[in-house]
């Protein structure tokens, strides 16, 4: 059975007629207790069968536990939007952890399309400041299906990350499935944004300037 209906399909297809540049997808799945991953790797499947500028590697999170390591993914189903070039492939610090449904299938797409195009679209001041980063920056976006502002902040971080994949990692929590996490950090509304480990927190879908002046912030605690 389709996760995609004929509707969301068609939608999807046209929107892809936009890609510029070849982007690959990376899952990590795990066999036991994972409860989305399933569904989350059909999902990619159904996502990349749109346009064939996308392709899709399928890994499980411990018996592919060096690849896991080399893109910092501890989490399943986690995913890597990564730009692809012939063999190549450039990783860009975009993660997701969990499955990206309701809301958060926008996430997704906006990603692809951003990677395809190989432009953040973040202003010169945001794109100088995240080039100029000597510490790195670890921003994780906690998000829930229901959320419908979720994607704009898990989609800002992304492009922060792309910006200097070298220093900072976005990922996006879906805080229903690592609920320990979310305890961890106070998660108590969504979009919560933690950059480095607790350092920072920013509540809501904040402009880019705001999310900025927190990320300078959390650098100096």
């Amino acid at each position: 059975m389709r996760l995609l209906d004929d509707n969301i399909t068609q939608q999807v297809r046209e929107v892809f007629q936009g890609l510029k540049y070849p982007v690959h997808i990376l899952f990590f799945g795990r066999k036991h207790g994972c409860e989305y991953c399933e569904e989350t790797q059909q999902l990619l499947e159904e996502v990349v069968a749109l346009s064939d500028k996308l392709s899709l590697s399928i890994y499980d999170l411990d018996a592919d536990a060096d690849v896991a390591a080399h893109y910092q993914v501890d989490k399943a189903p986690g995913i890597v939007i990564a730009a692809r070039e012939g063999d190549q492939i450039t990783d860009l610090g975009i993660r997701y952890a969990g499955i990206p449904a309701g809301h958060e299938f926008t996430s997704l797409i906006q990603d692809i399309l951003i990677v395809s195009g190989r432009d953040s679209g973040l202003s010169k001041a945001t794109r100088e400041f995240l080039q100029s980063l000597d510490k790195p920056v670890h921003l994780q976006v906690f998000v829930t299906p229901t959320c419908p502002y979720c994607p704009r902040a898990v989609v800002l971080a992304h492009m922060m990350a792309m910006e200097n994949p070298r220093m900072v990692r976005a990922e996006m929590i879906e805080a229903m499935e690592f609920p320990e996490l979310a305890d961890k950090y106070g998660v108590s509304g969504v979009p919560h944004t933690t950059i480095n480990d607790g350092k920072g927190t920013v509540i809501g879908a904040v402009p880019e300037s705001h999310l900025l002046t927190e990320i300078r912030a959390a650098l100096h605690r």
